[in-house]
């Protein structure tokens, strides 16, 4: 049995003491060892505290793809007592600052070439110290000083910003600093706002406890062993460590029983990919169904070692049995099929090696509870209904929204997921229709409320409604209807105005102009109707 820990802090504490010289994390040929990230963090963390002058409960946004200096700050962040706020780096500046103001975040640590967009706004948030770093910052001086150099005067990957006052990541690792009072959290404190549209559009911070995710590691690490040898496996970290799963997974779970992370920045450049992974005879393999795919049809990934490999795992958008049978045929490795929510820490349920169930995520993690509802509330078996889960992992809440709590989280403790799904006999979950309006676009969640709002800015646009339509390589892209008030409006302008102000996957790939949208009877746009109308073409 592993232990069960009260608080993110004592597995920090278990895994440096554990595990000091064997690597934690690789990045660009660079690696850190359990050691070296414990001092670094520990750096980090009287620089937040005695530099920065932050307090305990005070929230610090984490802007980084996967580098080596995301587990410096984000441990730091944790061993200082801080509540990390994670921000993808391909966000907009209106993105950046509608989730720094919604957090109250006074500190935001964020990469060189994408620090153009948080400048932008920065005045119009509470942040108060900006802590910059270039992507070769955690190698060796030589190879730095060139990486640096290279990215930004000659690849020119590194767009002009200005910030009234901004600190090196240099500074904040190199100041050995104070010690302060040993931070020992209640296992209720708040850990994390990891921001999501929940069933709507509107991005809310899901606050996740230190109980939340401990426990979740718990859950994780006792359901599938497998992928848990101590200090055995290497783990390759395609997913992005801001995205709650990977955070969970590879940030504590694996860190926890001492496993060695490889971290790919960018799982899009499938040649650098490729490059990264050729010295490591990996154990453990985690992604999602479109990079399944496309490795699958990339012919020099094949020419990799996974000899090793023993566990395959799968989440964030549906598996595909084309996908799931090539990756085994081409590994020799099953995919294990697993479901979960930002509400939930994220895991909920899973298919374990050896016993998977193709076309289902697999039976609900220990001490998780499982229900299906109708309508009306009421509980339903042998048939479809709406996914509750009740169990450590479940979300205090919304951050700052009680009325969006009150209606996805009971009294009882019982959180509404907004899928449908079916439950077998033996308590296997197949979800067969997602949240009823979301797209996912290669994992991500988009809400149509979000683009919509947008759009409808512009004054030529009467009226707009977005849609998930299917698309081989990302699973879904975003299609768009609109209805016209000045009939000079044309499709260029719709995406040129989305792409300044939505990240890329969000902006709509097809354009459709209507007369009209299906409306009900109070005048609400039908979008089950488009769909309807659109899947029957």
């Amino acid at each position: 049995m592993i232990p069960r820990y009260k608080n993110v802090l004592e597995i920090l504490d278990h895994a440096f003491t554990s595990y000091g010289p064997s690597p934690a994390y690789s990045c660009l040929g660079q690696t850190m060892t359990y050691a070296q990230l414990d001092e670094l963090s520990l750096r980090a963390a009287r620089y937040f505290r005695n530099v920065l002058g932050l307090q305990e409960g005070d929230r610090i946004a984490i802007q980084l793809p996967n580098l080596l200096q995301y587990p410096v700050v984000l441990y730091g962040a944790f061993r200082a007592g801080l509540v990390v706020v994670n921000i993808n780096p391909l966000y907009t500046p209106r993105e950046i600052k509608h989730q720094l103001v919604d957090s109250g975040s006074r500190a935001l640590v964020v990469l060189s070439n994408i620090a153009h967009n948080a400048a932008e706004i920065i005045r119009e948030t509470a942040v108060e110290a900006v802590i910059v770093t270039d992507i070769g910052d955690c190698h060796g001086f030589v190879k730095r000083t060139l990486m640096n150099f290279v990215v930004k005067h000659v690849k020119k990957m590194v767009p002009p910003f200005h910030f009234p006052s901004a600190i090196s990541f240099d500074d904040i690792v190199a100041s050995h600093g104070e010690a302060f009072p040993k931070v020992v959290p209640d296992p209720e404190t708040l850990l994390i706002l990891q921001y999501t549209g929940g069933t709507t559009g509107l991005a809310k911070g899901a606050m996740l406890s230190h109980r939340n995710m401990a426990e979740n590691v718990w859950q994780m690490v006792s359901f599938i062993p497998e992928a848990f040898d101590e200090s055995k496996e290497i783990y390759v970290c395609c997913l992005p460590l801001y995205h709650i799963y990977a955070l969970n997974l590879h940030g504590l779970c694996a860190f926890s029983t001492g496993g060695h992370n490889v971290l790919i920045p960018n799982p899009r450049d499938l040649a650098s990919m490729v490059k990264a992974l050729k010295p490591y005879k990996f154990t453990v393999f985690v992604g999602i169904n479109t990079l399944y795919t496309a490795l699958c049809r990339y012919e020099p990934f094949k020419s990799l070692d996974f000899s090793a490999l023993d566990v395959s795992s799968a989440g964030g958008m549906a598996l595909n049995e084309a996908a799931a049978s090539c990756w085994e045929k081409m590994t020799g490795c099953e995919v294990c099929e697993g479901y979960g929510l930002t509400e939930t820490s994220p895991v909920v349920a899973g298919n374990r090696p050896g016993h998977i169930r193709q076309g289902y995520v697999g039976s609900a993690l220990p001490e998780t509870e499982v229900k299906l509802i109708d309508e009306n509330g009421n509980i339903v078996v042998d048939q479809a209904g709406e996914l509750c889960v009740r169990g450590p992992q479940v979300m205090q809440g919304y951050w700052h929204r009680e009325d969006e709590t009150l209606n996805v989280l009971d009294k009882d403790g019982w959180l509404k997921t907004g899928d449908i799904a079916e439950i077998s006999e033996d308590g296997f979950i197949k979800i067969v229709d997602r949240k009823k309006d979301m797209i996912l676009v290669s994992g991500f969640n988009v809400y149509p409320n979000e683009i919509e709002d947008m759009v409808t800015q512009l004054p030529e646009v009467l009226e707009a409604a977005a849609i998930g339509v299917p698309n081989e390589k990302c699973g879904e892209v975003v299609k768009l209807f609109v209805v016209a008030a000045d009939e000079t409006l044309s499709k260029q302008q719709i995406v040129d105005f989305c792409r300044k102000n939505l990240t890329a996957y969000k902006v709509p790939k097809e354009i459709e102009f209507r007369e009209s949208l299906p409306k009900s009877n109070v005048g609400k746009i039908l979008r089950k109707d488009l769909r309807s109308t659109e899947h029957n073409n």
